[in-house]
Formats: structure tokens, sequence, C-alpha cells
């Protein structure tokens, strides 16, 4: 097998999805506060309420989900999950009916 077919089974997605309470002050301040730290910890936002990040391996993406789980507001649904680059690059997208292009991948430094 070759690297890049490594690669692609070895580097991982995290998607974080989530739907936070924004009826009072504090809910939305706490839901603002999630997504600016999750910002900060390199994730993008992908739609409103889906935050991704790229991971150079499982043990990467493993940290990322734990400290998302730190993050985690006082109410509300969270979902984390983790798929392989292979199975992120498999995923459909569409702008109404038109087929649109995935997101761009950050190059992301690796050190050995």
């Amino acid at each position: 097998m070759s690297h890049e077919a490594l690669s692609q089974y070895r580097s991982m997605w995290v998607l974080v999805f989530f739907d936070l309470p924004t009826d009072t002050k504090k809910e939305r301040k706490a839901a603002g506060r999630f997504r600016k730290e999750l910002l900060k910890d390199g994730f993008t936002m992908f739609q409103f309420s889906i935050y991704m990040r790229t991971c150079p391996s499982r043990e990467n993406a493993d940290v990322h989900a734990k400290r998302v789980k730190h993050l985690l507001p006082e109410h509300g649904h969270v979902g984390i999950l983790k798929i392989t680059d292979k199975q992120f690059a498999a995923m459909e997208l569409f702008y109404s009916r038109e087929e649109a292009d995935k997101p761009d991948v950050v190059q992301q430094l690796q050190l050995f």
C-alpha cells in the first residue's frame, strides 16, 4: 500500500455537531463561547452547528475530541464523530441540487 493510501486511513477528521439553547442571554453567551473555543482549537465551520478539523492521526483526533469534551456547555446536545480521511473523501455535498466541492484541507505540519 502506498504512503498516500496509508495516510488516507491514518489521517482523521473530527466533526462536532451541536444543538445549543439560545433562549437566554446566558445561553447565547455559552453557545458563542463554545464556538469560539472550537475555532481556537483549529476547527472550521462546515455548517452553522457543525465544525470540523483534520488530524494527522487517530491519537491526535482523540486529543481534540477530549478538548471538546472539556468545552461542553451546561445545556444542549453535542456529538463528536471521528472518521478517516478516506471516509471523509467519500462524502457527497450539494448546494441546492448542484454538486459542490469538498472543503479545502488545511495542510498541517507533522513532526516525527
